[in-house]
Parts: structure tokens; sequence; C-alpha cells
């Protein structure tokens, strides 16, 4: 019998322990090969060439219309709604009544009275909550992960085509010069004789367009571009490359959904099941608080304070007012580590005695959301979450988010690699012993080429 995740939550003891010893993994990326050719060369193309990035499989999708569907979403949303019609997407963040982050998706405003949100389960569940509810007069249909259905078939397909020759790949496919669009702006292209959508995008700081369309259009669109793509080397992107992208764009993706506590979210919980994502998602890392709050995170942890905009009523306002007029957030960073200290860490796997958590290429988390102290003298001054290798910058890098002082590029820290007392239970963790790692506080995205082409705001240079 499937109980609520209330009922989970109440039955678990220690919340910090139940998430800490959860026996899932990090995300996973069904559908595509872990390697198309090999992981590095996937890596250098998307900063040399192209890539297709096939986002068909690893992401929820929640089609929202109805003459509410617009105020609903803007309630919900700490983004402000302003000049926001059909054929524009934003990243769309709703947090708690407490002001703390549930999750991040992209939505897509298709048409009128129509929206499309497309990412990990969190916020699609807020947003479905409040559908069934709220006095909302809307509709949702959620089109489930691969990983979580067995017809073999979804709605929509969703590739991605970055890269310094994407335009290129892109007129070779249509038969037309690109649109000019501005970031997060859409329009219609024909592809393999198909109609498609197209969002002016980015992953990694470099020029590229998001295609959708039905799922019976996949096979045409998606073979018109791989054809386009022969001359101008495009590399297809396997599952386990993908993952390691944000490291350079610097997008943290898997911020700790806050609603396991507070009595304001009671029903909520109560409405979430033992299947839900809040239930089984894991946590790992060096990082342990003593309460499970610990794991919430700002808006402006994650670097979504542009975000947040007070122009109109929306869940957790009061809270994020008080937080913006008090002005200590944490900073999101970048963290270079020192790469002496990444190779003892690696070299005591060829040891009999004691061994650090090992780190794995090019993505190193081992759990749906990662979290590691960042140090100085000894005392916790940061947080990491997103760790791995990127061969286009030749280092290992992390996304962290440092307290105020600290987030100044150029300043010197250490992580502390590995869980205490040998490790938890999680499959994905072998007994170890932790160890601190020096590293460099840097730019966030650590890239150049992020810095200067996203839109003014989201992940930028000031």
């Amino acid at each position: 019998m499937s109980q609520t995740l209330e009922q989970v939550i109440q039955s678990a003891g220690n919340l910090v322990d139940f998430v800490r010893n959860q026996q899932v993994g990090p995300n996973v990326y069904p559908g595509v090969p872990s390697e198309f050719s090999n992981w590095r060369a996937e890596q250098w193309a998307w900063g040399h060439t192209a890539v297709l990035y096939n986002q068909s499989y690893h992401m929820v999708d929640l089609a929202v219309k109805g003459p509410d569907a617009y105020l609903m979403l803007e309630h919900l949303g700490i983004n402000s709604f302003k000049n926001f019609q059909p054929d524009r997407a934003k990243q769309f963040v709703p947090v708690t009544p407490d002001g703390y982050v549930i999750g991040d998706v992209i939505l897509f405003y298709l048409d009128e009275n129509h929206f499309n949100l497309v990412g990990r389960a969190p916020t699609i569940e807020w947003v479905e909550f409040h559908a069934a509810s709220g006095n909302w007069n809307v509709t949702v249909e959620r089109d489930e992960r691969w990983a979580m259905r067995s017809d073999g078939r979804r709605n929509s397909y969703r590739f991605q085509i970055q890269g310094p020759n994407a335009m290129k790949i892109i007129e070779k496919a249509t038969g037309k010069t690109p649109p000019e669009l501005k970031f997060f702006h859409m329009t219609r292209l024909t592809i393999g004789g198909k109609e498609v959508r197209a969002l002016r995008h980015g992953m990694a700081g470099q020029p590229g367009f998001e295609l959708m369309g039905p799922w019976e259009d996949y096979g045409a669109v998606h073979a018109a571009l791989v054809e386009a793509g022969k001359a101008f080397q495009m590399a297809l992107v396997g599952g386990r490359a993908y993952s390691s992208n944000t490291l350079e764009s610097g997008w943290i993706p898997s911020p700790f959904p806050a609603i396991y506590t507070g009595e304001a979210l009671a029903p909520y919980r109560a409405w979430l099941t033992d299947n839900s994502y809040e239930a089984k998602c894991s946590v790992g890392g060096s990082y342990v608080p003593e309460t499970i709050e610990g794991y919430y995170t700002t808006p402006w942890d994650l670097g979504y304070g542009p975000f947040v905009k007070f122009d109109h009523d929306f869940i957790g306002r009061s809270a994020l007012a008080r937080m913006a007029a008090e002005g200590k957030h944490r900073t999101k960073v970048t963290l270079a580590l020192d790469n002496e200290d990444v190779m003892r860490v690696q070299s005591s796997a060829l040891s009999n005695g004691d061994r650090a958590k090992f780190m794995e290429y090019p993505s190193a988390v081992y759990s749906m959301h990662p979290f590691d102290q960042v140090l100085v003298d000894g005392r916790q001054v940061g947080l990491s979450t997103w760790i791995g290798y990127t061969a286009n910058e030749g280092k290992f890098l992390t996304l962290a988010m440092m307290e105020p002082g600290f987030e100044t590029p150029g300043t010197e820290v250490s992580l502390l690699w590995g869980e205490p007392n040998g490790g938890t239970s999680k499959p994905t963790v072998e007994p170890h012993v932790q160890t601190e790692i020096k590293a460099v506080v840097s730019a966030v995205p650590y890239v150049a080429a992020a810095r200067d082409n996203y839109a003014e705001g989201w992940r930028t240079k000031k």
C-alpha cells in the first residue's frame, strides 16, 4: 500500500540521515549511449565545432493549458512575467513560502493559454499540485521521463545544436540563413520536411538552438540534423559527457527541493507519494548539517538573484523581500581544483592503504544532490555542489556557493572531499577517508565565452 511523502517523513526519523542514505545514485541519462565516440572528443566538440545533444529522454515535460495558466504560473514563480508572450521562454524558479528554492525548469510560452515546463520533477510536481488543489481554470498533462515509462514513446522530441558551427548546421539543414533571435526567443523552422519549434539557446557559452516537435517527427528531424552536421565536424553527445557541460556554463543543475519541513507545506507533502522524486532522491558529500534545512538554498545561492522581481504577487514574496533587504547572500562561483591534489586523490586508488573517495570522469557526482564543505583554515565558508572534469580546460571544477567575503576570484580555499566515517550506505559510495583538495575561487561561468554570450543577468559577468 502506497504512502504519502508526509508519512514517509514521519517514519524516517533523522531526515538528514534519510536522504544521505537513499539507495539512488546520480541522475541518469537514458535513451542515448553513454558515449558515441568518447567523452573527451564530445566535450571538445561543443567548444570547437558543434554537437547534437539529444534531450528527448531524461527530463519531465508538463503541458499547462487554460484561461488561468498564465496567472497560476505567475503566482508560483519568482520571475517577472512583464512582457512575457508567446514564442518566448524563461528559466522558471518557484520557492516555498519561506523563500527557499523548490527547483527550476525551462518555461516555454508556446501559444495563448498554452505553456510547457521542462526539467527535473520537483518544479513539475509543485505546479501539478497547485493545478489540482487551487481554484485555477487550468489543465495539466505530464509527459514522464523515459526511465519511468515502458511505452517506448513521448509526446515530443527535444534536440540541441550547439557550438561555433551551430548556425552553419542550422543553415544547411533548413536551406536558409538562421533568423537573428534574442536569447530565449522562439521561432519555427522546417527541417527534414517537418515544422520544428526552435528556441535560441546555449549550453556552454556557444550559440545554438533547442529544437522540438511531435514524437512522430523524431526520426526525420534527427536524420536531417546528422546529415547537415557531417560537413561541420558535429559530434553526437552521449550521457556521460552531457552531465559535465554544466561545469563550463555555470548552471547548478540540482537544487535540493526545500519542501520537507514547514506546516504550510504539509498539504503538499500529503499530496506527494512515496514514489515521488522527493521520497527517493539522495544527498552526498562531506556537508552534514544538523537539520534538513541546511540543504535548502535561496535564489541568490544559485545565481538566480536577478530573477527575483517584486512586480507581482507570488508564493514566497514576503520572505524573499526580507532576504533582499538583509543583503547577506551567498555567491555562486566556480572552484578550480589544484591539479596535484586531484592527482593525489586519484593515485590513492592505486595503493593498499587508505583511499580517498573515487573521482569519476568526467562527472564525479555520485548522488542526486551533492554537497561538499568548502573550507578556509578548517572553517566552512561555502558549499560545493556539481563537480567534474572538463577536457576543454584540463581541470577538475566544481560549482559552489560562497559566504560573503570569500567569493572573490583568486581566493584560496579547500574542498573537503568524501563523506565522514567511511561513507554512507549509498551503492555509489565505497569505503574511503576524507581529504582536503586545494582550490581557487574562479569566475562563473568558468569559460569566458559563456560569460560574454549568455543573456544579461542570467549566467553572465556583471
